[in-house]
């Protein structure tokens, strides 16, 4: 499978408060010990994908650092590998940054140029899934396609506002695509995943960029669907997109305390999800506290009680302390006797003794990066 891969690390433009004061969405920490980039960058890397681009813009060192060269990912090699694409100024533009993914693509040409493969998939790095895309690139060339999107067909209570509804005829070829339009068209939606022939690529965008029409599903593939060959490839397993809003980050983590989630992203032997490694110690639970239907990573020390809840690497939890329904990241240290219910506390927080904090209703607390309470 000669493919290229594309990662879109995410922009400002996302719903995560703030989770990304400080970091692209495509860093966020998940499941413990994961960022959200991990999934998408190990599906490429199990799907034989060996030559893959990252596009950062928006806070990029928390992304850079998670990523380093690639090892963990058996992407540090002479041959492909990973390449970190930013925006630079050149004599031939002035752009200090991307204003779109069409012109994230056209400003980095030459990595595609470049590049021996023939076929190029393109990707978010802020959707949790576990897929082998090898089928999809069979589907793509059995049916002479230009481009192929990933879509699913979800239940009528997503808000269909946020993503590209997919209108398709009998033999899978896009009609139509409402591009977060306000109204209900289809419960067929567009997972964000494009695979298109690297020549056409480059072709399209030659003839698109150049002009102003920087966004590649709307500005470019949208207008010319009757022109193109575009099919529609049903993805049927669970995937979440985690930069729409809090609410659907907090859940996508509280997802992982499910057996049949769990088994489907993380224990297919020939899907691994990899990540950057850290040299923790098992997590310590003492002889006082109570553990009960939590994800609890390592390096974790606790004496108090957790309670259907996600702890990050190296958290503490003090005795008399009470932890339920929360996601607790990296590096926190919850001192005795407080009591967190429904929050989401980010990195290196600390929690002063006593300190009672409680999501009201449907709302979710969010504690800042390195805050102190």
């Amino acid at each position: 499978m000669r493919v290229a891969g594309l990662i879109l690390s995410g922009s400002t433009k996302d719903n995560l408060d703030k989770l990304t004061l400080k970091r692209t969405s495509a860093a966020v920490p998940v499941f413990g010990k994961y960022r959200a980039i991990d999934f998408t960058l190990s599906n490429m890397v199990n799907s034989g994908i060996t030559n893959v681009g990252v596009f950062t813009q928006y806070n990029p060192r928390s992304l850079m650092d998670h990523l380093g060269s690639g090892k963990e990912w058996n992407l540090d090699r002479k041959r492909g590998g990973l390449f970190i694409l930013q925006p630079f100024i050149s004599p031939q533009s002035r752009k200090m940054y991307y204003e779109g993914t069409a012109d994230a693509i056209f400003q980095n040409l030459t990595f595609l140029r470049r590049s021996y493969e023939d076929f190029v998939l393109i990707g978010s790095g802020d959707h949790i899934y576990n897929m082998d895309f090898r089928p999809l690139f069979k589907y793509h060339v059995k049916n002479g396609a230009d481009v192929t999107l990933l879509t699913k067909t979800v239940e009528d209570r997503i808000n269909f506002s946020q993503y590209g509804q997919v209108i398709t005829d009998e033999n899978n070829k896009i009609t139509r695509i409402y591009e977060k339009d306000s109204e209900y068209r289809s419960n067929k939606i567009f997972l964000g995943v494009y695979f298109i022939n690297k020549a056409f690529l480059m072709e399209i965008l030659y003839a698109n960029v150049p002009n102003g029409k920087f966004d590649l599903l709307k500005d470019i593939i949208i207008p010319n669907l009757s022109r193109m060959r575009v099919f529609s490839y049903e993805f049927d397993g669970y995937w979440k997109n985690i930069k729409k809003s809090v609410e659907d980050y907090y859940n996508t983590n509280m997802d992982i305390l499910k057996e049949e989630v769990r088994n489907e992203l993380f224990y297919s032997p020939e899907r691994k999800i990899y990540t950057k490694l850290k040299d923790s110690a098992p997590p310590k639970i003492n002889v006082n506290a109570e553990v009960s239907n939590s994800f609890v990573s390592d390096g974790c020390i606790i004496n108090g009680v957790v309670r259907n809840s996600v702890l990050s690497r190296d958290v503490y939890i003090g005795a008399g302390s009470v932890i339920e329904d929360c996601i607790v990241l990296q590096g926190s240290y919850l001192e005795e006797g407080s009591v967190i219910r429904k929050t989401i506390i980010d990195k290196n927080v600390r929690i002063r003794s006593g300190k009672k904090l409680e999501g009201i209703g449907n709302e979710i607390n969010v504690i800042e990066k390195g805050a102190v309470l």
